[in-house]
């Protein structure tokens, strides 16, 4: 009896097209992903551009503002520098004629004791002659000399009255004169701070945007203010990693603005440093010196950043200014800062 061997076969194809398959959908879907993920890139992209357009847009007519005032500030300078040419000139010819009225007051006097004296003389010589009843050539020619020097005196007197006159109606209206260029100066000066003033809100504005909304910086009235945690390990007064951008960031702000201030306005950024009023031990005997050397520290960073060294000053106040006079953790974080101050020198 043949026994007969049953070969079991199996058919792998259906099961090779469901993989292709399957793995085609996957390739399908990772493509979608792909083409949206691009789509909204490139919608980011579009927008950025568009704000980075405006923004660009914004800076040109900036720039156009402050030539334009950059160009009047010249003109008021140059008005400011005539005016007090003028001023000095007014105030040195008043004095020329303060000197030329007491002149005239004194010779004035002299000649009026010169006529009472002449008077005295014709009246006694009157009298001698009225006593004596004579008539002769020699004190009547006496007589009429005195009268003539008198007259003349008198002449003399009227000429130096309107002489007075004059020096005094020109020393009134040069008094004006200077009471006006005073003003006009003052008026000149009253721009210059003004114009400090406009400088300062931009220099905080554009650096409140470099800067952003970031914990532990704000401004707080004309004042920049760090919270020194930012910028200085505790006790230290070494500049951090993020605290060096920070302050380099600074730096980029003050070159931008200080190269559109003209060279005759005159401010300085000034640093200061303050400390809570717990005692430290360490490096530093007292927070005073602390503070010192902390805003020395941002004095040295940002002058290496390109900051000119007459522009700048560092100053220590400690423990002594504190914002918040509490006992609280929260009340020494507040005092531990670095304020930074846009002001005229």
């Amino acid at each position: 009896m043949l026994t007969r061997r049953t070969r079991r076969t199996f058919d792998i194809w259906p099961g090779f097209v469901d993989a292709l398959a399957t793995l085609l959908l996957v390739i399908i879907f990772v493509l979608l992903v792909f083409v949206m993920a691009q789509y909204f890139l490139g919608a980011a992209l579009s927008g950025r551009e568009q704000a980075l357009s405006q923004l660009g847009s914004e800076m040109a007519s900036l720039a156009e503002q402050l030539s334009l005032e950059k160009k009047e500030n010249e003109a008021l300078q140059t008005d400011r520098t005539v005016l007090s040419e003028q001023l000095a000139a007014a105030a040195n010819e008043r004095g020329k004629l303060t000197q030329s009225v007491a002149a005239l007051e004194a010779l004035k006097a002299q000649l009026q004791a010169k006529i009472t004296d002449l008077d005295t003389k014709l009246s006694d010589a009157g009298g001698a002659i009225q006593s004596e009843k004579r008539t002769s050539e020699e004190a009547r020619a006496e007589i009429a000399l005195m009268s003539q020097q008198m007259q003349g005196l008198r002449d003399q007197l009227t000429r130096v009255m309107q002489a007075l006159d004059i020096s005094e109606k020109t020393a009134t209206e040069q008094k004006v004169q200077i009471v006006d260029l005073g003003r006009r100066l003052n008026n000149a000066l009253a721009s210059k701070v003004e114009e400090l003033q406009r400088y300062r809100s931009e220099f905080f504005g554009k650096l409140h945007k470099v800067l952003g909304d970031k914990p532990g910086v704000k401004i707080e009235g004309d004042r920049f203010v760090f919270q020194s945690e930012l910028l200085f390990d505790t006790g230290s007064a070494e500049l951090g990693l993020e605290g060096t951008e920070q302050v380099k960031s600074l730096a980029k702000t003050l070159n931008e603005i200080a190269g559109q201030i003209p060279e005759e306005v005159h401010w300085v950024l000034r640093i200061d440093g303050h400390t809570d009023k717990r005692p430290i031990t360490g490096r530093y005997p007292s927070n005073w010196e602390l503070s010192a050397a902390r805003a020395i520290t941002v004095l040295r960073t940002l002058v290496a950043n390109g900051v000119s060294a007459n522009r700048v000053a560092a100053a220590g106040f400690g423990e002594f200014q504190p914002l918040d006079t509490g006992d609280t953790e929260v009340a020494y974080a507040k005092n531990r800062r670095i304020e930074i101050r846009f002001d005229a020198r």
